[in-house]
C-alpha cells in the first residue's frame, strides 16, 4: 500500500500516541483527533461494549452534541440498525457495506440521531481481546463529502492492532510473553523487539512504522527470527516464547 507523505506523518503521530502509557479512556479520546486528520473526517466517537447490559457506554466524541449522545445512550443505541452488524465484523467496515445508504436514510436512527449532528458517511472499527469487544472507533463524514473508500479500510487495518494493543495495556492485561534465556540470546535487540510485536499480533507495516524502517526491513528481521528460532510462521514465534516462559 502506498502511503502519502501527509498520511505517513499522521500515522507516525498516531502510533507515537498509542505507544504511550495512557489510561483506557484517554487512548480513545486522543486517537480521535489523529483519525480525523488521517482520514479527512468530520466527526468521531468511541464507546465500550458492556456484555451484561448489552449496551455501549463510556462514550467519548469529537464534533458531536452531548445532548444528542445522551439520547444515543438512552434510546437510539437500542434502535440502531447498523452498529451490532458492524460490531460482528472483526475488521474495519464501511457503514454502506452492511446497509445501503438510501436504506439507512429512511430509518429513525439516521433522521433523528445521525443527521442531527451531520453524520452521513460512516466507517467503524471494533477492537477485540479474544472474544471480548473492548472498544471501538466510529468515524463519520458529512452529507456533502464523499463516502469513505477501500483506502480508508487499508489505513484503519494499519491502525487497529496498535489501538487494540493500547487498550489491552491500559486495561491491565497480563504482561507479554517474555522468553527465558534459552530463547532471548539467539536474537539481537532489534530482532527481539520485532518478535515481541509479532507476538502482539501487529502486521509488518505497523511494526515498520513503530520502528521507523521500511516494511522490507521488517521482513528481513522476520526471516532471521524464523531461522534463529527454527520456526516457519509467525505463530511459531509466539509458541517458541511460550515454551520458554
Amino acid at each position: 500500500m502506498y502511503v502519502t507523505a501527509q498520511e505517513s506523518r499522521a500515522l507516525s503521530r498516531l502510533f507515537g500516541l498509542l505507544a504511550e502509557d495512557l489510561a483506557e479512556r484517554e487512548v480513545r479520546e486522543r486517537i480521535g483527533h489523529h483519525l480525523l486528520e488521517l482520514l479527512s473526517a468530520d466527526q468521531f466517537a468511541s464507546f465500550v461494549w458492556d456484555t451484561p447490559s448489552r449496551s455501549f457506554g463510556s462514550g467519548v466524541w469529537l464534533n458531536m452534541s452531548p445532548d444528542n449522545l445522551a439520547s444515543y445512550d438512552a434510546y437510539y443505541q437500542f434502535n440502531d440498525p447498523i452498529t451490532l452488524k458492524l460490531q460482528a465484523r472483526r475488521e474495519p467496515t464501511l457503514v454502506s457495506q452492511i446497509m445501503p445508504q438510501r436504506e439507512l436514510m429512511r430509518t429513525e436512527f439516521f433522521n433523528d440521531f445521525l443527521a442531527r449532528d451531520g453524520l452521513h458517511w460512516g466507517v467503524n472499527v471494533f477492537s477485540y481481546a479474544g472474544v471480548r469487544n473492548i472498544g471501538d472507533l466510529r468515524i463519520w463524514r458529512g452529507r456533502h463529502r464523499e463516502n469513505f473508500d477501500l483506502r480508508t479500510l487499508e489505513l484503519l487495518r494499519l491502525v487497529e492492532p496498535a489501538f487494540t494493543g493500547a487498550l489491552i495495556r491500559a486495561g491491565g492485561a497480563p504482561p507479554r510473553l517474555m522468553p527465558e534465556p534459552a530463547v532471548a540470546p539467539r536474537l539481537s535487540q532489534r530482532e527481539f523487539e520485532v518478535a515481541m510485536m509479532i507476538c502482539e499480533g501487529l502486521p509488518d507495516k505497523v511494526i515498520a512504522y513503530r520502528l521507523g524502517v521500511e516494511t522490507s526491513t521488517i521482513r528481513t528481521y522476520l526471516k532471521r527470527i524464523f531461522d534463529k528460532l527454527g520456526v516457519h510462521r509467525r505463530s511459531g514465534i509466539a509458541a517458541a516464547f511460550a515454551r520458554n516462559r
